[in-house]
């Protein structure tokens, strides 16, 4: 079966054919350096993280690029409010996000072009635009002419006439009402400058470059005139991904891109977490519990640099973030919950647990792990399930339930073998599983936790013995057996039916029978 991707840009499915055999160039839209980056930005780097790795698996040589803005009003902005500079602004939290990005184990992009560098490319594109007749200058600014691109709208299905040319935001009323434009579609490639910011020197006067010419030129200086993929999120469609189009097409007389992907948003009661709205949490404050459930009540967030202190209880451990994005196909709305994240969180659990069976229990059967460790996958059908999920439009709900069956093989000999008794899979089977889920999840960008390291969750206590070999402590006790149940609770509650079900088959494991009830309780008992 071919690797086949949802093209936005032909809004269907078709087979991935790179422009040179298994050589891919990919672009991704950055961020705007001017605050921590929330879970909105999580999911959409982890996605393109998730389709790099899949694509370097399948034997692609990825040439991965991901730009910053580092000029824009909303730097501006927070540099007066902090008494600082754009550049020292852009700067701190350029380094912000490679902090929040290494802990989800997102992979560092090849190059990392800025606008503020890209100025010579910026100007020679507009030039040419101008050259062309799809760009005019109007008092110190240029502007491109919309009308004149025969194929604007194409990506985002849009009619002329329902544009307006300042989406997300970006929209300058001053402009419109100066009627420096020709047409109220038109959009802005060069700003002349304003008192008391930065500027740079051109043929128009002294000036900044518009956000959307920005990414045009830094697509062609960094991977050229036409790439593999164009990716970022859904709410970059238009105008941004319309307008760079718009804006390389008639430079260049090709297409920018091939495939254009797009994720889809972190949502909050239905709405798109974003910060305008006060229903965002930050990656760190996540990662380290300072949040509520109650994210659309939410005042804006405290001062920078003076979140609340750790909050161990509700601290999320970066693997179960990337799972919580994970557990959704790309093109899919993953809603924002607290049952979603515990939901995420019990699901990292069993993963990371299974992921350290041969480490705990490599010794007693034979194995050396960190040996085990340096082979490559073997071919099963469990792989061959994931490639099929995997090469079906980056279908990771299907590729992790792979994962977890192999995880529940694991997990059902680790219970044989911690009672006492003699586990009947033949131990190179258990090692080609083990291998295969290690090297899997590796896949997907997991990052397997150190032998050292058991799960809080885990409802058999173990102890790491000289040998490595496991040692039961305890055994299920009632507490233990009500959390399983409030977890499989939280599960269902956030429609991840595949983990309550994987929580009732460990009980029934165990010997713990789950009768529920009408009125959605559920007893238990053992035996």
């Amino acid at each position: 079966m071919p690797l086949t991707l949802y093209n936005s840009l032909t809004r269907r499915e078709s087979p991935f054919e790179p422009i040179e055999p298994k050589k891919v160039r990919m672009y991704c839209c950055g961020v705007t350096v001017y605050d921590y980056c929330h879970v909105g930005h999580a999911r959409a780097y982890i996605v393109w993280d998730m389709v790099r790795r899949y694509l370097m698996w399948r034997g692609y040589d990825v040439r991965y690029v991901q730009n910053f803005t580092d000029i824009d009003d909303k730097i501006l902005d927070r540099a007066r409010e902090t008494n600082s500079t754009m550049e020292a602004v852009a700067q701190r939290f350029i380094d912000e996000y490679f902090a929040d990005m290494d802990k989800l184990n997102i992979l560092r992009a090849d190059e990392y072009p800025r606008a503020t560098h890209s100025m010579d490319g910026i100007k020679r594109l507009i030039h040419e635009l101008e050259n062309k007749g799809y760009a005019y200058a109007s008092g110190g600014d240029v502007y491109y002419n919309v009308r004149q691109f025969a194929d604007y709208g194409k990506l985002s299905g849009r009619k002329l006439e329902e544009m307006q040319a300042g989406a997300s935001g970006r929209l300058e009323i001053a402009e419109i009402e100066a009627q420096k434009k020709r047409d109220s579609s038109d959009f802005a490639l060069w700003k002349s400058a304003k008192p008391g910011e930065p500027a740079w020197d051109s043929s128009w006067g002294k000036g900044r470059p518009g956000w959307h010419i920005e990414c045009s030129a830094m697509v062609r200086d960094c991977l050229g005139e036409t790439i593999d993929i164009h990716c970022g999120g859904s709410d970059l469609t238009f105008p941004h991904h319309e307008n760079e189009i718009a804006q390389s097409e008639a430079a260049t007389g090709k297409s920018l891109a091939n495939y254009w992907m797009h994720n889809a948003f972190v949502t909050v009661n239905g709405k798109k977490m974003s910060k305008s709205l006060h229903n965002f949490i930050t990656i760190r404050d996540l990662l380290e519990g300072n949040w509520s459930g109650d994210l659309e009540s939410n005042s804006p967030q405290p001062p920078l640099g003076k979140g609340g202190s750790k909050n161990d209880a509700k601290a999320v451990e970066p693997m179960a973030v990337r799972l919580f994005v994970l557990m959704a196909q790309y093109r899919s709305q993953i809603d924002f919950t607290e049952e979603a994240i515990a939901s995420a969180k019990n699901g990292w659990h069993t993963l990371q647990e299974s992921l350290l069976f041969g480490d705990v229990h490599g010794s007693q059967l034979g194995w050396d792990a960190d040996k085990i460790l340096d082979l490559p996958i073997v071919e099963s059908e469990a792989v061959q399930q994931f490639r099929a999920a995997m090469d079906d439009d980056f279908n990771t709900p299907n590729a992790l339930a792979v994962l977890f069956e192999l995880a529940k093989e694991l997990r059902r000999e680790r219970n044989i073998i911690v009672h006492g008794g003699k586990t009947e899979i033949p131990s190179e089977v258990l090692q080609q599983k083990w291998q295969n889920l290690v090297k899997l999840t590796e896949i997907l960008g997991f990052k397997k936790p150190s032998h050292h390291v058991l799960s809080g969750n885990i409802n058999l206590t173990l102890q790491i013995s000289g040998i490595g070999r496991g040692t039961i402590i305890r055994g299920l006790t009632d507490e233990d057996i009500e959390a399983m149940i409030q977890q499989r609770k939280d599960a269902r509650k956030a429609k991840n039916f595949a983990e309550g079900d994987r929580l009732r088959d460990e009980l029934k494991d165990k010997g713990i029978t789950l009768i529920d009830q009408k009125d959605g309780t559920t007893i238990w008992h053992r035996g």
